[in-house]
């Protein structure tokens, strides 16, 4: 490196700091006073509302706590949470309390055989998954204010499992116009609000998801994710979220996907508060044709397992990496280098400093029309919209109508972008093998304050990086920065090692804390 190419490095991280500060300064006078999610009403009420879905589940098959008394904590929880958080599209569902009530009738009555409870593992506990991700009878806007009124024929199949397994669907949750911006606002209503700070983003496009799990209104969620879409609001909110490999989990249902996609980023996956559910939600959503590549029930030996670690994705566009992320990034080091008597070692892949292009270009190769899907059929001109926005008169928010702008900008380069992400795959495949994980930065910064997206926005490569390599990644909860914000890691691997990347997520929650309540807990 040169020393203008270096001088340049640094008035660019300089330039970084300076303007995330003044953003910082300028929203928070804007937004106002830090404001938490409200506690849960009582002790009861809390000792519900925090257990892990396989704890609820377990409870309810021994009979010690009643499906109707959970699913009642969590609908009361919903109302009254909801009205700071504006996470709830459809719900909470009436027909939840019904059919807890059968559950509880059979149980009392002895009509579940073993086999009947060993085919519903989640029997009873509640579930939400996002609006975008179909369930039946229920609205499905994707965030549209043309769609408001419009309802699902029949369940996404990911949801259809679920029930299978006995989980209890109790709401749908708040999403961008289909899905594509990384912060949870549009037009039909409004934005959803972070638990920890009601003023900043929870992300998305899975944020109604990841408000609703860290504030104790659901057991569980699902979220879809094409570029960071579980990941980024599973750290703005302080949860577990897993990104399967991709083509593992059938999306079908998932905003308009048959399933039978062959060439698409999009992975449904689980989140939740507990980094213990991911496994048994993933053992219940994966295909039974790649449950033999993904071998989720055999037993991972973190000993043997090798541990790699990048410290920056090096592009300018993004943040510099903060002092309270880096910590988190050497605490981890420091565990898995004593767990494993041998060292982390930094490594760095090819062409990390193109992600936000490679990811850019491999949307325009999906077999989804998001112009379509945000105009509910109708081809939108952008430069149309852009001129209702500025007259206040158009139904899409600024963020939507900078992806169909995106759309009219000159393309990448498409052998560039084949060779760069061709290369990437190959090194990463090369460096890990079957043994090993890498840990990534999840953003260079904690959430941030709403609006602030529209300004800076390119930190989401952190995430987009493994939807364009197509390998599964964990997001872990690592404890709360000095503005009580959730900070984390991503765990990643190569393709079909999900296991590695749950076993290695469980490790962190155990030794680190995992998730951390938004609420003062009652005592």
């Amino acid at each position: 490196m040169t020393f203008w190419q270096y001088a340049l490095e640094i008035l660019v991280t300089l330039a970084h700091i300076v303007s995330d500060r003044l953003l910082e300064f300028i929203f928070g006078w804007y937004l106002g006073p830090h404001t938490r999610v409200a506690t849960p009403q009582s002790v009861d009420q809390q000792v519900i509302l925090t257990k892990s879905a396989v704890e609820l589940a377990q409870q309810i098959r021994e009979r010690k706590i009643k499906c109707y008394d959970i699913i009642k904590a969590f609908v009361e929880r919903i109302e009254i949470a909801n009205r700071e958080l504006n996470a709830v599209v459809d719900g909470p569902f009436s027909e939840a309390l019904e059919q807890a009530k059968v559950i509880d009738d059979k149980l009392a009555k002895g009509e579940y055989s073993e086999a009947d409870l060993k085919a519903k593992p989640f029997l009873g506990v509640p579930f939400t998954t996002k609006d975008s991700t179909a369930v039946a009878g229920k609205l499905h806007t994707l965030g549209l204010i043309a769609r408001k009124s419009e309802r699902s024929a029949e369940d996404a199949q990911c949801v259809r499992l679920m029930k299978r397994s006995g989980a209890i669907i109790i709401a749908t949750s708040n999403i961008p116009e289909v899905n594509k911006w990384l912060e949870t606002r549009n037009m039909l209503l409004g934005k959803t609000n972070n638990p920890y700070d009601l003023r900043r983003s929870a992300g998305g496009s899975s944020g109604g998801e990841a408000a609703l799990i860290t504030a104790c209104c659901t057991g569980f969620g699902l979220g879809t994710d094409i570029g960071g879409s579980i990941r980024i609001p599973a750290f703005n909110c302080g949860v577990f979220g897993h990104k399967p490999t991709t083509g593992t989990v059938d999306i079908a249902g998932c905003t308009f996907r048959t399933g039978k996609e062959k060439e698409t980023m999009v992975s449904a996956g689980p989140m939740s508060r507990s980094s213990k559910d991911l496994l048994p939600i993933m053992q219940i959503l994966v295909e039974p044709s790649h449950r033999s590549n993904l071998k989720l029930d055999e037993q991972v030996n973190l000993k043997k397992l090798r541990y790699f670690y990048i410290d920056s994705n090096g592009m300018r566009q993004c943040n510099p990496i903060n002092n309270e992320t880096q910590r988190v990034m050497y605490k981890v080091r420091q565990h898995f280098a004593t767990l494993s008597g041998t060292d982390v070692r930094q490594t760095q892949l090819p062409h990390l400093k193109l992600t936000g292009k490679m990811w850019r270009y491999w949307m325009t190769q999906e077999p989804a029309n998001f112009n379509l899907l945000l105009g509910n059929g109708v081809q939108l001109n952008p430069y149309v919209e852009l001129f209702k926005k500025l007259i206040g008169q158009s139904e899409y928010t600024l963020a939507a109508i900078y992806s169909i702008i995106d759309g009219v900008l000159p393309k990448e380069n498409e052998s560039l972008m084949r060779k760069a992400t061709k290369e990437c795959q190959k090194a990463l495949d090369d460096l890990l093998g079957n043994d090993g994980v890498l840990f990534f930065h999840s953003a260079p910064r904690s959430a941030p304050f709403h609006y602030y997206p529209l300004l800076k926005f390119n930190d989401f490569a952190y995430f987009s990086l493994f939807n364009v390599l197509h390998v599964p990644v964990t997001q872990v909860p690592m404890g709360l920065d000095a503005k009580g914000m959730p900070l984390g890691i991503q765990v990643v691997a190569t393709r079909n090692n999900d296991r590695l990347c749950l076993a290695v997520a469980e490790e962190l929650e155990r030794t680190f804390g995992g998730w951390v309540p938004p609420f003062p807990l009652k005592h």
